[in-house]
């Protein structure tokens, strides 16, 4: 039982609780407890730390921003103004808040703000589903098109629409650089030949991918009414993220061992049994490392993708709080900044899981 927790802590990525376990069922209680500390207290001790020179340096700047508003009402208006500027910031009033980095608590006002916020958004769009239901059945009888929901997305939406976005990004990723890659890694000529291509489109800016796919997409469907923005944003992000697992492809069936490729030979299989029975099995540990960077890449450049591309997502909902100024944008945006980093980590752990899984 003790080993089947243990392996099972492994395959999801929580190893660091073994020594837990292995401490509670009484083996080497000294080494598991020196384990215990340096893997979980330890990294406890430094989320504490961070929060609490977070929190200071959060007060500092606050006060060099508050010292620099008092400094500005007294030269435009007076010492009378700047006392009373003075007692403004005292009083933590939101008009008088200096705009510098947020401390944790604000933070963690803002997390709440935008949940509230976001039941709010869902209660509104229920009670609009229920009104619309007969229309919309009605409407649907009729061949005509639903009346759809048109109010603001939440920052919840927001999230969904970014992972729906990365996933078809990297799914287009894997869809044009796995062929290609296999392509590439049988043929030698053809992998010379190519190769100085795939050197020059590796390091382009996801940017310039962004307006060349603008380019195209604006060019092929002219409809103005159709909402392009999700279609450009997957495709550059896709566009973006797919060298890794090209490369990486090209090196896993090039890499394969000759013995195989003989065997195969000699067995006289066509070339897809060759590429399903010996190529992509053999390749496929370094194919997956690639999808893995591929997918975090694609989630890194996906939020400066979605604030050109115009996308209802996280670089969107950022992009917004940056130009509103409001007293709690600064927050809204280190919350957004921890949901992207917390995703990227979830995401990585997923694929690491899944890797593991399909290579046993």
């Amino acid at each position: 039982m003790k080993t089947k927790i243990i392996k099972s802590l492994n395959w999801i990525g929580l190893g660091f609780l073994e020594p837990l376990i292995l401490l509670v069922s009484g083996e080497e209680p000294r080494k598991n407890a020196m384990l215990i500390l340096r893997n979980v207290f330890l990294p406890l001790a430094s989320i504490v730390a961070f929060i609490l020179l977070w929190e200071a340096g959060a007060h500092q700047l606050r006060s060099i921003e508050a010292e620099r508003k008092i400094q500005k009402v007294l030269t435009e208006q007076g010492a009378a103004a700047a006392e009373q500027m003075r007692a403004c910031i005292a009083s933590g009033e939101k008009e008088c808040k200096p705009h510098s980095l947020p401390s944790p608590s604000e933070v963690y006002e803002a997390y709440q703000s935008l949940l509230a916020d976001h039941k709010m958004i869902a209660k509104d769009k229920k009670e609009f589903t229920e009104k619309t239901a007969k229309v919309n059945k009605q409407r649907i009888e009729n061949g005509q098109a639903e009346i759809l929901y048109t109010g603001r997305p939440s920052f919840i939406d927001q999230i969904g629409t970014s992972l729906k976005t990365v996933f078809a990004g990297v799914l287009l990723a894997m869809c044009i650089a796995i062929p290609i890659g296999i392509l590439l890694g049988l043929s030698e000529t053809l992998r010379s030949s190519i190769n100085w291509l795939i050197q020059i489109m590796k390091p382009v800016s996801p940017v310039v991918w962004l307006l060349l796919v603008s380019m195209v997409i604006k060019t092929l469907m002219t409809d103005s009414s159709m909402d392009k923005s999700f279609l450009i944003a997957f495709i550059s992000v896709g566009l973006c993220g797919m060298w890794a697992t090209l490369v990486n492809t090209t090196m896993g069936v090039s890499s394969v061992d000759k013995d195989y490729i003989n065997v195969a030979k000699v067995l006289r299989l066509s070339v897809w049994k060759n590429i399903f029975k010996i190529v992509l099995p053999s390749s496929f540990p370094l194919i997956f490392t690639g999808i893995r960077i591929t997918v975090s890449v694609s989630w890194m450049v996906l939020i400066a993708i979605e604030l050109l591309a115009q996308s209802p997502g996280l670089g969107s909902f950022v992009w917004e709080q940056f130009q509103n100024g409001a007293n709690d944008s600064n927050a809204k945006i280190l919350v957004a900044m921890f949901v992207i980093g917390g995703i990227g980590f979830l995401l990585d752990k997923i694929m690491m899981t899944l890797q593991k899984v399909l290579t046993f």
